[in-house]
């Protein structure tokens, strides 16, 4: 065999199929582009399966690529055994209705012993049962004795997705000797031993795999063939396993150096160093790929493996974040394939860094919480943790159900899943609950889709703002009736209407419905749960009867002022992908009259800077003056017009795209300005986090942004008035105050020293010696914890031994603080468990060091008896 390692035979097989007419595309994203059936890449097939089913036309009819790939269906075993992994890249070649069985065969042998080195005694295939084509080639045409072409059934030989292409496959082995084998005469591919290693499995794609399971012939059979890269590697560096192969093994190696111990000496330690070399590669690739942690779908896959990493390097004794300075040495060596990788590499380190400190922020609580549990569980000779307790570390500490799984596993346990996933939904449902309550607050009408159903409002508002119409429905405080009169609240449902009802962020509009002798005021439109348009109307004149024509006029003021706010959303969305990275997506939005707010995914709080910079690309578009266009097309056509949206999302087959220039494109129901210069100017307010991982802007524009200056400019005339300085000169005369009151300070600080030097002394005067400890027990009027603590010092520092209690009311608030000298804390004394104690019996609590700390206190009464209990606290701990 030839001396290969992993890059090279990356390089070599991407070159072989080049030179058979195969066209070389780039892996994929992890992420599946249009494919809800896939959380996430799982084979070299599946990002390619529309050209397979047909629905979209290859780039070429030969296709060879190296897929990055994350299976976690088993993670729980990744780390225990050298066999199993998270990551791994997947070489293929494939066909599109061009070559099949034949060539496909031919080329893998060829390239295996003739690029590859392979000795083909050392070859033996697989073939489906019933596979009699793939047999004649692989006896006749390739000559393989047929000894070593072993028939299997369709478990083994026969690939299949949950839906999509599919088909009988041929494997090829390698014989790695009889040293690894079981030792029976009849040990082949399909034994349990390490002697036979699959390293390609070539799949003969004829059918297509429905959602009920059923097979449908492919009008054009293809060939989809993966082989391992971390496999084949093995094979050609002689390696045990995928560990053991040069570039992995580097990583494992950096494991080695960061935790102090050593591979292959004690197989728990073994089992924390595989965890981690396997999932760097996976959280650096999917993090690269833009996905976010998060508690769902492939946001909660990552969380899953940082976390589970993160406690693996706990078990290993490492202190403190790690795995950035490990990632760097995956960033190193696989950027000579992934060059994203090396330049997403800030990115990467920051999300990855921000999940590790949160899950370092509650591990080793939510650790000691579960050895309880597990003790109690022990105690009462149980097998199972109760699934509100495993709810409770998960929503409490962070802990995902599968972590604590793990653990329990590694004790024999198990946990109440169903338990569980009841807290889980109840949780949902409370927070559903709260969102439906915020929803239809401020109005009488409860659920309004138990009276308000089977009506077709018609909305004719993108294009106009008044229009004559008819009353179709009426309700009144949830009665459907046939007058609404002066005085009276209700609903109207009209047969077509003007009015956008709230909808994908944006707020319904207002405006009037009137005729001769009415007027109603429409303060609120909205959408029942069956797409009923309803406004909600006071009448402030006359009355209104079913099936009278009225006129709807919308609210033109308030609408464009939407319409400004809900235009910025998108220039907004497109300049913080440009700033922050693809990863960035919309998680939510509200777009009002007055303000809009977007919410988007990211690991971390955007910095003065960016936020500047985001703010100046969205006016930059605004002044440039680019046309809106709204188009319809079908949901594929948008895809492949590269327009964003959350294609994971339910839409209907046709949907709007709203188009600004040629800097965004985004589906979009709401209404939106004709040209980015109707917007006027552009001023984000704020920005700060909601939840983990993410973010949100808070922003103005048109005529708020006015009125947001006119108000700064009136706080400046406010400021120089005070501050007694012409407005040019305000910032100036401020730093002047600012250093003024900095020396004030300086002096107040010395005169507190002066101060609390004279009273040291006093207090030093009333210490009391028991059993031969000095105590000092004192409270002192108005000093802060600040100033307690300096008394503290000088008291310590004027004593050889003792202990110190002091105890201050200064406006109102009671503060305690508690030192103790050396000596007496290697005798058993604690100042933070001392003054817990005492702080208690005030009401409060605290805590610190064993030679310093501090508590507040609640019930100032009790000062004198909680100083009165220090010497009994004390003499406690002596024992």
């Amino acid at each position: 065999m030839k001396s290969m390692g992993l890059h090279e035979i990356r390089k070599e097989f991407l070159e072989f199929f080049r030179e058979k007419g195969h066209l070389i595309l780039p892996s994929f994203s992890l992420v599946p582009k249009s494919d809800k059936s896939l959380l996430l890449i799982n084979a070299g097939m599946a990002p390619l399966k529309p050209y397979f089913t047909g629905e979209k036309t290859p780039p070429n009819n030969r296709v060879v690529t190296c897929q990055k790939c994350i299976r976690t269906g088993d993670i729980e075993n990744v780390g225990k055994t050298d066999r199993h992994a998270t990551f791994f890249e997947m070489l293929g070649n494939f066909s599109f209705g061009d070559y099949f069985k034949k060539e496909a065969i031919e080329w893998a042998w060829e390239f295996l012993t003739e690029r590859m080195g392979i000795p083909e005694e050392a070859l033996w295939a697989s073939i489906y049962l019933d596979d009699e084509e793939a047999y004649e080639i692989w006896s006749q045409v390739i000559g393989l004795d047929e000894s070593k072409i072993v028939r299997l059934g369709k478990e083994d030989n026969f690939w299949e997705l949950e839906v999509g292409p599919c088909g009988p496959c041929s494997e090829i082995y390698v014989d790695r000797g009889e040293e690894y084998g079981c030792g029976s005469s009849s040990c082949q591919p399909g034994c349990e031993c390490d002697r036979f290693i699959e390293v390609w499995n070539l799949v003969f794609t004829q059918f297509d795999k429905d959602e009920s399971g059923e097979y449908h012939p492919l009008e054009h059979p293809n060939i989809d063939t993966g082989m391992g890269l971390e496999r084949i590697a093995a094979v050609m560096e002689k390696a045990d396993n995928i560990f053991e192969v040069g570039e992995i093994k580097k990583i494992l190696k950096k494991v080695e150096s960061i935790s102090g111990k050593k591979y292959g000496v004690d197989s728990n330690v073994d089992t924390s160093i595989r965890v981690i070399t396997d999932h760097v590669r996976a959280i650096t690739f999917l993090v690269s790929d833009g996905v976010l942690p998060s508690n769902e779908g492939r946001g909660y896959v990552l969380r899953r493996l940082i976390r589970r990493a993160a406690r693996h390097g706990k078990l290993l004794g490492i202190k403190g974040v790690f795995l950035n300075s490990i990632v760097e040495s995956v960033i190193e060596s696989w950027k000579v394939e992934y060059e994203e990788i090396k330049e997403r590499e800030e990115q990467i380190k920051k999300v990855i860094k921000a999940e590790e400190e949160k899950f370092q922020e509650t591990i080793h609580q939510g650790i000691h919480i579960l050895e309880e549990y597990i003790e109690e569980i022990i105690e009462k000779d149980e097998k199972y943790l109760d699934g509100k307790k495993a709810f409770k570390l998960y929503d409490t500490y962070g802990f995902p159900l599968d972590l604590t799984k793990e653990i329990l596993q590694e004790k024999g346990l198990s946990v109440d899943e169903d338990r569980f996933n009841q807290h889980m939904e109840e949780q949902r449902n409370r927070a559903r609950k709260a969102r439906e309550e915020f929803s239809d607050s401020g109005w009488k009408n409860g659920n309004l889709a138990e009276f308000i159903e089977g009506y077709n409002t018609v909305f004719k508002g993108y294009k106009s703002t008044i229009l004559e119409t008819e009353v179709i429905g009426i309700s009144i405080d949830g009665h459907m009736v046939d007058e609404i009169e002066k005085g009276q609240e209700g609903i109207l449902i009209l047969k077509e209407t003007p009015f956008y009802a709230e909808s994908g962020g944006q707020i319904g509009d207002i405006g009037y419905v009137e005729k001769e002798n009415f007027k109603g005021k429409v303060m609120d439109t909205k959408y029942t749960k069956d797409d009923t348009i309803i406004h909600f109307v006071e009448v402030e004149k006359g009355s209104l009867n079913l099936k009278d024509k009225v006129i709807a006029k919308v609210d033109k003021a308030n609408r464009q002022n939407i319409m400004r706010n809900h235009s910025a959303t998108h220039l907004l969305h497109k300049a913080l992908k440009e700033v922050l990275g693809e990863h960035v997506n919309q998680a939510g939005s509200i777009v009002l009259p007055n303000r809009l707010r977007f919410d988007f995914t990211h690991y971390e709080g955007v910095e003065e800077g960016k936020l500047k910079r985001i703010e100046k690309i969205v006016n930059d578009k605004i002044f440039a003056s680019l046309e809106v266009k709204t188009m319809e097309m079908t949901l594929k056509e948008s895809e492949e017009m590269g327009v964003v949206g959350l294609f994971e999302d339910k839409y209907k087959d046709i949907v709007r795209v709203v188009q600004m220039g040629d800097y965004s494109k985004e589906l979009c129901g709401g209404t939106h300005v004709n040209n980015t210069n109707n917007i006027g100017i552009f001023k984000i307010i704020s920005e700060s986090s909601i939840a983990s991982g993410v973010r949100r802007i808070e922003a103005i524009t048109g005529n708020a942004v006015y009125e947001y200056l006119d108000g700064l400019e009136q706080d400046i005339n406010r400021i120089s008035q005070i501050v007694k300085s012409n407005r040019n000169d305000i910032i100036g005369k401020i730093e002047n105050i600012t250093e003024e009151l900095k020396e004030k300070d300086k002096q107040i600080e010395s005169l507190k020293s002066k101060m609390a030097s004279s009273i040291a002394e006093e207090i030093l005067d009333s210490r009391k010696e028991i059993n031969g400890i000095n105590i000092i027990m004192h409270k002192v009027d108005n000093m802060d914890m600040n100033s307690l603590r300096n008394l503290g010092d000088e008291l310590k520092n004027s004593i050889n031994s003792g202990v110190i209690v002091l105890a201050s009311v200064s406006n109102g608030k009671l503060s305690f603080v508690s030192m103790v000298t050396k000596d007496l804390i290697e005798k058993g004394i604690h100042a933070g468990n001392l003054i817990r104690e005492v702080a208690k019996i005030t009401g409060g609590g605290g805590g610190g060091r064993p030679d310093m700390a501090q508590a507040g206190g609640k019930d100032i009464s009790k000062v004198e008896e909680a100083l009165s209990m220090v010497s009994t606290i004390i003499e406690k701990q002596l024992k």
